[in-house]
């Protein structure tokens, strides 16, 4: 079989042969086991559901929660000749529906969806009609709730599997602690309680798990304890040259630091989530294309980005979790050649840090407290409020209330997670439109503008059904096929409203809150200890885990980051801020250092043993020259004797 697989990758992606694990968790999933792969950001996660998707009957579903990576994918895929459809929002019903129908009829080998989309009941009945040969849960991380990124809509897809029980299951994460590992197996397991795993791999009666090393030896990781974080953030991008991502963590920096960057003369752009599609898209192209060398975001910005050559990932701000951290920093170096991975950190990221556990955590008192003042803002009387669903004005609410809203926002959520609300957070509605006048009398209109015209025939050409119901449009999708900007398209679309010739439904970002149960006295709520005490201790755990990470500089940076993970190495990297530190001669740079390196090895390669002294012809700078001996004479690639010295 393994040769199958073999002509398929050669024949679609024109590799030769596959590496690391993928080999195996393709035949653990081909041979219908249930299985679990853990590879590093660059590890080659999508060849595993790849090409056993496209050597079984059938269709695989692969769940993921990043829109830009289904359709890039859906894109490449198509490209090598590939059938393959996504479904996400934006899509109008009639597009989901036939694309569905193209699924039972085994149009489609590979179908992208979004966890969301699971518990719509159309899906539902839809997906009991497909042959499903495997389902695929990308970030599979995002199913436990010990893990820094949980999604409660992950949890549908155990459900899922009662529908289709004989699809087996493909997890894949490139970030989980044991506990993690534990928790993704499971709660995708078929009722079977999820075993123990060693280092390679653990053959259990419920998963096959299999784990890469997450050992990256061309990423050297540094921790800079930085007072003024522009100036070093200038001077580390003006002296390592190539493609960059500097993360913060709001928007608003994301904007200052390319600012700032641009003014030192440093090509830079920013992305975060509030941006529209077309402006992402654009600035995603430039910073891929190298028209732009540094990307400045959020953590928004990088999941599914296929750019091997990143020679430095920045972080002004500290994450929050070291699997965070982990899984950003890992966008360097994806091609295999030396990259950097450098947090910028300072005592003030130390308050901040603790600061962010009392704000995701805020007493309980606090949280019982804002669901009694959400009850007053919506007037909802106790007992009554049942499955009624509000649009949630969190700036309104904070001013009517006097409360700040990180804390407020936290509070939410854990009310979210207790089952009396469900708090959406800004659901993305995009725009609407619908013809108020038929065909004909749209071609008899004579006072349009040149303008309009062209948002009219990019509407007519670009979307279906228009004049007998409402349908999602992009507005920058519009404005790019008409040659506009996005804001004229607005107005456009906002006069062609105000004259009755369509019916155009603004997008907006609002979050929404919807009453799971009747309202209870506050002093009723109960927030057990599964809700708030033992995730406030996991939380603080991670704060906790990143803080030591940042302020540890006696261990090596790369062996920290391993054992987080539960995977003990037993040798240094050699090239972290630490190693490079702890190395007599101090912090010489890499490229001196193997300089020195290679012109003593070079002095010694007649094989003849040669007087110290000798060394002094190399004409080397002390701390070089000491570097580089005292490393060769540890490795045992020299040797000492009679005051002459020799390679092994």
């Amino acid at each position: 079989m393994i040769e199958d697989y073999q002509s398929i990758l050669r024949k679609y992606w024109g590799y030769d042969d596959f590496r690391g694990i993928q080999r195996e968790i393709i035949e653990s999933i081909g041979s219908g086991h249930d299985t679990l792969g853990l590879m590093p950001t660059g590890g080659g996660k999508s060849i595993t559901f790849q090409v056993p998707a496209l050597s079984k009957e059938g269709t695989c579903v692969v769940i993921t929660p990043l829109i830009a990576l289904m359709k890039d994918q859906v894109e490449n895929l198509r490209r090598r000749g590939i059938p393959a459809a996504a479904i996400y929002s934006g899509l109008t019903r009639e597009e989901i529906i036939i694309t569905l129908e193209n699924c039972i009829f085994g149009a489609v080998k590979i179908l992208y969806v979004s966890p969301e989309r699971l518990s719509s009941d159309l899906f539902q009945a839809k997906l009991r009609h497909m042959n499903v040969s495997f389902i695929t849960v990308d970030e599979a991380h995002c199913i436990s709730q010990w893990g820094y990124d949980f999604r409660p809509s992950y949890l549908e897809i155990a459900k899922i599997r009662k529908l289709i029980p004989n699809a087996p299951i493909l997890a894949l994460t490139a970030t989980a602690t044991p506990q993690v590992v534990a928790d993704i197996c499971d709660r995708l397991s078929r009722n079977v309680e999820c075993g123990m795993w060693n280092e390679n791999s653990h053959i259990s009666q419920n998963f096959n798990v299999f784990r890469m090393s997450f050992e990256r030896k061309n990423l050297a990781y540094v921790v800079r304890h930085a007072a003024d974080k522009r100036d070093q953030l200038i001077h580390i991008l003006k002296n390592v040259k190539g493609s960059a991502i500097v993360y913060t963590r709001s928007r608003r920096r994301t904007k200052e630091f390319a600012e700032l960057l641009n003014e030192a003369g440093i090509s830079a752009t920013f992305y975060h989530a509030g941006l529209d599609t077309v402006t992402k898209d654009e600035r995603q192209l430039a910073w891929q294309n190298d028209k732009t060398r540094v990307m400045v975001a959020t953590n928004a910005f990088g999941m599914g980005i296929d750019k091997p050559d990143v020679r430095v990932v920045i972080h002004i701000d500290c994450p929050d979790s070291v699997e965070a951290y982990f899984q950003e920093a890992g966008r360097a170096g994806r091609d295999g050649l030396k990259a950097y991975a450098v947090l910028l950190y300072n005592d003030a990221d130390h308050r901040k840090l603790e600061k962010r556990i009392a704000d995701t955590f805020p007493e309980k008192d606090f949280i019982r407290e804002v669901y009694e003042h959400l009850a007053f803002f919506y007037q909802i009387g106790v007992g009554s409020g049942y499955n009624h669903t509000f649009e949630f004005n969190i700036d309104k609410f904070c001013h009517a209330f006097h409360h700040f809203p990180i804390q407020v926002d936290s509070a939410l959520k854990i009310l979210n997670r207790a089952g009396y609300i469900e708090y959406t957070e800004e659901q993305d509605n995009q725009a609407r439109v619908m013809f108020t006048v038929s065909r004909n009398e749209l071609y008899r209109l004579e006072n349009n503008t040149d303008n309009e015209e062209r948002v009219i025939t990019a509407l007519l050409r670009n979307y279906g059904g228009l004049f007998t119901d409402y349908n999602y449009i992009d507005e920058s999708f519009i404005a790019q096929q008409c040659g506009l900007q996005a804001q004229q398209v607005y107005m456009i679309l906002k006069s062609l409203s105000q004259r009755h010739i369509l019916h155009f439904i603004p997008q907006k970002k609002t979050p929404y809150i919807r009453y799971t149960q009747r309202r209870e006295d506050k002093e009723h709520v109960q927030l057990m200890p599964v809700i708030y005490e033992e995730r406030k201790t996991q939380y603080a755990d991670r704060i906790h885990a990143m803080i030591g990470y940042a302020t540890n500089d006696n261990v090596c940076r790369s062996r920290q980051l391993l054992r987080y993970f539960g995977e003990e190495n037993d040798h240094d990297c050699r090239q972290c801020d630490v190693c490079l530190s702890h190395r007599p001669g101090g912090m010489v740079s890499e490229p001196r250092f193997n300089a020195a390196m290679e012109k003593i090895l070079a002095l010694l390669d007649d094989g003849k043993p040669h007087p110290i002294t000798d060394l002094r012809d190399i004409q080397l700078p002390s701390d070089e020259l000491n570097a580089a001996l005292d490393y060769l004479f540890q490795e045992e690639y020299l040797r000492q004797s009679d005051g002459q010295i020799s390679k092994f």
